[in-house]
C-alpha cells in the first residue's frame, strides 16, 4: 500500500519524465532547432535530469513493494499475540478452567501476550515516527573501518563466550558512508545477536567493501544459513516467561522487517543474498548485506 509521499513521488516522477520526453521530441521536430545546434553542456543535463527522473521512479515503485511486505508481517505479528488474548479469555469466561489455579495462569499468560503485543506496537510506532519525519535522522560522516571496528568490539565476546569464531575483515579506512550512527549500531547488533541466538555451530564473517557502482559500500554478515529466518511458525497458546515488557523478545521474522525499514529509511538497503562460493565443502553460509551511501563532494555531510 503506497502512503500519499509515495504518490507524489511517482506522480512528479513521471510528470518530470513526461516533460523532458516532450521537450526533446519538440526539439528534433522543430526545423530550426536540430541535435547537432543543442549545446553539449544542455544536452548532458537534459539526460542528466531524465536519468535521475527514473531513479526517483525506480526508489518510489521499491519503496512501495517493500512497504507492502512490511504490512503484512506486520499484521501477522500483531494477529498471534491477539489471537492468544482472544482464546485465553475465552476458555475463563466459558468457565473452562478446572480450578481457579489454573484460571490465573491462563491470567497470567494473556498478561505476557499483552506485553508482547505493546512491545511489537511501540516498534513500529518508532519506525512511523522516523518515516514521517516526527523523529529525525540524525544522517553523518561515519568512517566505515572505525564504525565496523567498533560493533565487532561490542559483540564479539558473545560469540566467544559460546565458543563461535567470529571474525573481523579489515576495511578499507577511505571509505565513509553516510548514516544514522544510532540506528544503524542497533540494526548490526540486532543482526548478530539473533544469528548468535540461533546458532549452534560455525563461524561469523563481519566485512565490507565498496560496491561495483561505487556509489554504496557494503557491510557483510556471514552467518549460518539455518540461523536466518524469514519465516517462523508461531504456536499462539505458547506460555511465555517473561516479567515485564523489557524482557519480551520479538521474532526473528519481526527484527528483521523493522531493521530493513531502518536501513531503507537511512536511505539504505538490507538484503539476504547466497554466499558466494565455488568449493563444494564449504559451510552453508547466508550473506546479510546492508547497502549504505557513501560520502561524495555533492552529499558530503555538514558534521564532516
Amino acid at each position: 500500500m503506497m502512503n500519499f509521499s509515495n504518490w507524489l513521488y511517482l506522480g512528479a516522477g513521471v510528470g518530470l519524465g513526461i516533460g523532458f520526453c516532450k521537450l526533446f521530441l519538440q526539439s528534433v521536430k522543430s526545423p530550426s532547432i536540430s541535435i547537432e545546434n543543442v549545446p553539449q553542456q544542455q544536452e548532458n543535463l537534459l539526460l542528466q535530469e531524465l536519468q535521475q527522473t527514473q531513479l526517483a521512479y525506480h526508489q518510489a515503485r521499491e519503496m512501495s513493494q517493500f512497504q507492502a511486505g512490511f504490512l503484512a508481517r506486520i499484521s501477522h505479528e500483531l494477529r498471534s499475540p491477539l489471537s492468544s488474548i482472544i482464546g485465553l479469555h475465552q476458555l475463563i469466561l466459558a468457565d473452562l478452567c478446572e480450578n481457579p489455579e489454573e484460571e490465573r495462569e491462563f491470567v497470567e499468560q494473556a498478561h505476557q501476550k499483552s506485553l508482547k503485543l505493546l512491545k511489537l506496537i511501540d516498534e513500529i510506532l518508532n519506525v512511523s515516527k522516523i518515516e514521517s519525519g516526527r523523529n529525525k535522522l540524525d544522517i553523518q560522516t561515519l568512517q566505515l573501518s572505525e564504525f565496523i571496528q567498533e560493533i565487532y568490539n561490542l559483540t564479539y565476546l558473545l560469540a566467544v563466550n559460546r565458543n563461535y569464531p567470529f571474525i573481523l575483515s579489515p576495511s578499507d579506512s577511505q571509505i565513509h558512508i553516510l548514516a544514522d550512527y544510532h540506528w544503524l549500531k542497533q540494526v548490526l547488533i540486532n543482526l548478530i545477536n539473533t544469528t548468535i541466538d540461533k546458532m549452534e555451530e560455525g563461524n561469523i564473517y563481519l566485512s565490507s567493501n565498496l560496491s561495483l557502482t561505487g556509489n554504496y559500500a557494503n557491510i557483510w554478515l556471514d552467518v549460518p544459513t539455518e540461523t536466518v529466518i524469514i519465516s517462523e511458525p508461531i504456536d499462539l497458546m505458547k506460555s511465555e516467561h517473561q516479567t515485564n515488557q523489557k524482557n519480551i523478545v520479538l521474532s526473528a521474522e519481526m527484527k528483521l522487517a523493522i531493521n530493513q525499514s531502518l536501513v531503507e529509511l537511512m536511505g539504505g538497503k538490507l538484503e539476504i543474498l547466497p554466499f558466494p562460493t565455488n568449493k563444494e565443502d564449504t559451510p552453508q553460509l547466508t550473506r546479510l548485506q546492508i547497502s549504505m551511501p557513501i560520502e561524495t563532494v555533492a552529499n558530503k555531510s555538514p558534521q564532516s
